[in-house]
Formats: C-alpha cells, structure tokens, sequence
C-alpha cells in the first residue's frame, strides 16, 4: 500500500551516487593535480598504499552484495589446473605433435590428451550438479577460478545447462582473461589472494579438486586446514583421480611420521567420475529428498 505521504518514507540526503552524478568542479579546480574531488570518486585517492585496508573491505563487500542479488545460497567450489585442455584441443595438439615428429613434444602431447579426460568429468559434474539441483529450495551454484583449463570445464557444464556459474578471477602478472562461460553478474576479478580464497569458501557446500599444480594445492590444502583446525565446518572434499593425487601426496607416510593423525585421511573423499561424486554430495545433504525435507546446505566460514 502506498503511503498518502510520500515524504514520510522520502530519503533525508541524496545518495552517493547521486550526488557524484551530479558534481560540477569549478574550473580552477579540475585539474589532475586537484585534491577537490569526492573521495569516494577519486581513483587515485583510493589506490594510495594506505587505503589498503579499504580495498580489502571492498573486494570482501562486492561479490557478497552481488551475490546476495542474484540469490546465491550454496556453491560447488571446482578447483583444477589452468593447463589441463579440452579433449577436443588435445587432440587437436597431439596430431600436430605426431607431424612435427619432436619426440619430447609428442609425449607432452600425449600426457595432455590423457589429462583431458578430467576436463570431461569436471563439465558433467558442473552439468550434473546444476541440473539436477534446480528445482530444491537451495539451489547448488558452480563456483571457479573463472580461468581457462579445469576452470572453463566447471563454468562451461553449468552454462550449458541454463544454469548461472560464478567465476572468482584474478589479476596475474601474466593476464588471465575469463574464461566466456561464466555469468556476466558473476564474474568478478580480485586483486588479493586471501580474500578470492575466502570467497571461494564462504558458501561452498563441497569442494571439488581436480588435477592442478601450485595455485590448485594452495587452495586444496588450506580448505582442508580450516576444516582440520575446526575454523570452518566440515563438508565434502572430492579429489578427482585417486592415481594422480597419491603418487603426488603420500598420504600414508604423513600419517607414520605423526605429521597428520589417521582421522585427518577423512576429511577428503577420492573418486573417479561425475556420477560417483554426485552420489555422495546426494547421500550427504539429501538431494534425493523432496525439496521441503534439505536443511541448510552453506554456511558462512
């Protein structure tokens, strides 16, 4: 119902953005040397190294408004390495590998096709988990890197299902440009490390990890910290390929040498497709129930 007096309800002050739209710097002090303009509206202002503390506020509060926007509840974090190529591109490298005749070149070509497979299982899985969590209360949202490799895979199965994707890029010395699947109002590009992490966990209700190298490890191995220390809840951690990950990480002699207790070895799950992850995810938080009987999947870290 509306109010009969609308200056009941009336803002007191213009907003921010309005009142930047709406300023008029007197012509002595528009220069770029001038310290009148509005602070908020004032790049150079924001990015002197002692506003530091401020960029870091923004960079936490703008995918949580964002995200808070569009309705996201709960995600399915998709870890994995930038490298790992689309069959089709494998292929593609390993037969001008066969006509170049290096012999080095050939091998690295065929270790890429064999990769590739990961890329495949990472598409269905995000495809899997899209699709068939659409119509529960909270709907499960794939979340990347927003890169190419693992990353692309994550966002691509999701996007060809009509379903939003999150891409959380960051800015590199080399560029890393977005991978194109990734829904525009959720592709977002971070300056810090530490806070693209947090987000990644922030509303995650399992983690998927697939083949990667540095940046993949750092990632898996602090979820699995926080959740070891008891810093943030426990929830599904899926390593895709049990080969890979153990002649990597000799989880056994870890534990022989006390560096981690025997319980540690569960906090993570080794599986080899999109359907055997898919089955535990369902057997954890019930996506087999009707939508009234899931309790609440994500909670913040």
């Amino acid at each position: 119902m509306e109010p009969k007096h609308p200056q009941l309800t009336a803002r007191n002050f213009p907003t921010a953005e309005e009142e930047a739209a709406a300023l008029a710097e007197p012509q002595r002090y528009a220069g770029p040397d001038s310290a009148y303009r509005l602070a908020f509206a004032d790049t150079d202002f924001l990015l002197r190294e002692e506003l530091r503390p401020v960029r870091m506020q923004l960079e936490l509060l703008k995918p949580e408004l964002v995200q808070q926007e569009h309705g996201i509840e709960s995600t399915l974090v998709i870890f994995g390495s930038a490298r790992i190529q689309s069959p089709e591109q494998a292929a593609q490298a390993l037969e001008a590998a066969r006509a170049g005749g290096d012999a080095q070149a050939l091998r690295r070509a065929e270790t890429a096709m064999e990769m590739s497979r990961y890329y495949d299982e990472a598409r269905r899985f995000a495809a899997l988990a899209t699709s068939r969590s659409r119509a529960h209360a909270w709907p499960v949202h794939v979340v990347t890197g927003g890169g190419p490799g693992i990353m692309e895979a994550g966002n691509r199965g999701a996007h060809e299902v009509g379903g939003k994707s999150i891409g959380l890029n960051i800015v590199l010395p080399h560029e890393q440009a977005p991978n194109p699947y990734i829904t525009p109002q959720l592709c977002f590009q971070f300056h810090y490390f530490a806070l693209r992490k947090m987000h990644f966990l922030m509303r995650s209700i399992a983690l998927a990890c697939f083949p990667g190298g540095f940046g993949t490890l750092d990632e898996l191995f602090e979820c699995i910290t926080l959740m070891q220390t008891g810093k943030s809840r426990r929830r599904p951690v899926l390593l895709f390929g049990r080969a890979f990950w153990e002649r990597l990480i000799d989880f056994d002699f870890l534990v022989e040498t006390g560096m981690i207790g025997a319980a540690d070895l569960k906090l993570f799950r080794f599986v080899e497709t999109a359907e055997e992850a898919w089955e535990i995810l369902a057997a954890h938080y019930g996506f087999d129930l009707a939508a009234s009987g899931l309790g609440e999947l994500a909670e913040d870290v």
